[in-house]
């Protein structure tokens, strides 16, 4: 069974090394052949990976991008080139920076020789970030659940197999949210539980700006529920507010109207031929190992 694993960095080129280590410490025992595809944001970071004593790893290779995409892109962009020009059976987006904990991998294995023509998410039980963050994070899970009826727990962290895939790359959505696009293209899918790591090094990048971006780009992929779900709600809440129509009351149905005309707009980063031609946006694609 071949297995590629998927890493968009930008910079963070110390935490890769540790994370290559950690991957080839983790994967000893496991009856799979692993290969890493790591996708380069156009870091502004002199690339320096150290692939010394790597042996149960049968390659890396780094795809260089001459323009910064952003996460979500890299890694759709990693998934075309694996699915056009690589031999796999399962793909494992991870994050490079440690939050996504090698030591799971093998959970995933399991769960694929289980039920092989099912992907499988890592379904979050515990964060390592601070209460602000987790409360944060809560919201926005609570958020999307009300707007989209969508109870989406998993990130990045994956194990897609060749037929998930196919659709993630054929479909909008996965230009903008690759967990909202996962959830809305693969119903039927296992889980297995995930706990979020600390970074390797440094603070997270994930501020409070990009929470809010990040959750409003998967609320964006079911933005006809949101449509829907926000119309209803309008509908009961004059009908209990009517006699008592103040400026106060008034508040919760503009911020409805902003998040509709939010998630609309956001829904225009939904391209497909930007991900269909996103091969050329890659400058090179260096071989390591």
């Amino acid at each position: 069974m071949n297995i590629v694993i998927l890493i968009p960095i930008y910079n963070d080129w110390k935490s890769i090394s540790k994370l290559l280590g950690d991957i080839n410490s983790n994967i000893s025992n496991l009856d799979c052949k692993f290969s890493i595809i790591i996708v380069n944001d156009a870091s502004t970071e002199e690339s320096s990976i150290n692939n010394s004593n790597l042996k149960n790893i049968q390659s890396i290779k780094v795809i260089n991008m001459k323009e910064n995409m952003g996460h979500t892109r890299c890694i759709v962009t990693g998934l075309k080139h694996i699915f056009e020009k690589e031999e796999f059976d399962y793909v494992i987006p991870m994050d490079g920076d440690g939050e996504d904990r090698p030591e799971e991998i093998k959970n995933f294995i399991e769960q694929i020789k289980l039920n092989p023509h099912k992907s499988v998410v890592g379904e979050r039980i515990k964060r390592s970030e601070g209460l602000f963050f987790k409360i944060c994070y809560n919201s926005h899970k609570i958020l999307t659940f009300t707007f989209t009826g969508q109870n989406i727990k998993f990130g990045n962290y994956t194990c897609l197999s060749k037929a998930t895939v196919e659709k993630m790359i054929n479909d909008k959505s996965s230009w903008s949210s690759f967990s909202g696009a996962l959830a809305k293209l693969e119903k039927d899918r296992s889980s297995t539980p995930s706990i979020r790591g600390e970074r390797y090094f440094g603070p997270s990048k994930m501020s409070f700006k990009n929470l809010i971006l990040h959750s409003l780009s998967i609320i964006s992929v079911f933005k006809m529920s949101v449509l829907i779900r926000s119309i209803f709600f309008l509908f009961i809440y004059l009908i209990l507010i009517y006699q008592n129509i103040s400026f106060i009351m008034l508040l919760p149905i503009i911020l409805v109207f902003l998040l509709i005309l939010s998630v609309f707009r956001i829904s225009k980063n939904e391209n497909l031929s930007e991900l269909n031609n996103s091969f050329s946006n890659i400058s090179k694609i260096d071989i390591i190992n």
